[in-house]
């Protein structure tokens, strides 16, 4: 069973991935720019969040934007729970319901309102860690089908609450306000990775010097204002690659490539091979 690891750098990925965890509190918070989706069994998880404490129910799937700083600080479960991610920018391709995206980039935790979902929720995600575990093309093109459809399920169940739920705000919604200037940033890249972003744009959003804020992003992530774009942009541009026969050239600019030498050289720095060896190979695995 995997346990979070206090020694693994700030901001690195996981990728799409779908484990059993082993309920442990974490010394500090944990920061990676993919969506994550909890379930519990049993029990509950208590967050802290942007300086507050969110309560994850057992029986109900959770979602909530890791690029937000979470950490553990208490728990009840006696039994190992699900913990899958999937990159923000393959989330971000699905083109979800509009307030249920922007609700998740603020920094809100969704939790299924249906109390009645727990069988069917724990067989999906026992498949879908059976087909990550396995590895092959075919099998985790699936899994990403049908996590989608549970998304789009999942929004539809949000919506239809809403009108049901007290006018207080609730515990689990981190404004704007609550977000640092970092993760502010963070979230407007994510928002807007395929248009042309330069860091005098992503600082004035946010209202800091260019120069600032590229270093109050690379102290608070460890990467830079430019790298973290590229990293979102080579990430839609991995799922198009795979799950589309779009062209190469269409691929790089719609992905925010300012050039189709821009992007193949970025590629290939990350990747170690072109985006076509890239989706040749990712096809003969299927």
């Amino acid at each position: 069973m995997a346990r979070f690891d206090p020694t693994r750098p700030d901001f690195s990925p996981y990728g799409f991935s779908c484990v059993r965890w082993t309920p442990t509190t974490m010394p500090r918070g944990d920061r990676h720019n993919e969506i994550e989706l909890n379930l519990l069994e049993d029990g509950r998880l208590v967050y802290l969040m942007g300086g507050r404490k969110v309560v994850v129910p057992a029986g109900r799937l959770t979602v909530f934007w890791a690029g937000v700083s979470h950490q553990i600080v208490a728990f009840e479960c006696p039994t190992p729970y699900f913990v899958m991610t999937i990159p923000l920018a393959w989330f971000l391709q699905w083109g979800l319901a509009d307030e249920f995206t922007q609700s998740i980039l603020r920094g809100e935790i969704l939790i299924e309102p249906d109390e009645g979902r727990l069988a069917l929720d724990r067989s999906r995600f026992e498949l879908w860690n059976e087909d990550v575990l396995d590895g092959s093309g075919e099998r985790r093109h699936a899994s990403l089908l049908e996590v989608e459809a549970r998304l789009r399920r999942l929004a539809q169940s949000v919506a239809a609450d809403t009108p049901r739920r007290p006018q207080r705000k609730s515990p689990a919604v981190l404004d704007q306000r609550h977000l640092s200037r970092a993760e502010q940033m963070a979230c407007f890249i994510a928002q807007n990775y395929t248009q042309p972003l330069t860091a005098e744009t992503i600082g004035q959003h946010v209202g800091l010097h260019p120069n600032y804020a590229m270093a109050l992003f690379q102290k608070t992530f460890g990467t830079t204002l430019m790298k973290y774009v590229t990293q979102h942009r080579l990430s839609h541009a991995q799922r198009l690659l795979v799950t589309t026969r779009e062209s190469i050239v269409h691929i790089a600019f719609g992905s925010g490539f300012g050039s189709l030498s821009r992007f193949n050289e970025a590629f290939r720095q990350s990747f170690g091979c072109t985006p076509r060896e890239y989706r040749r190979l990712q096809r003969s695995d299927r």
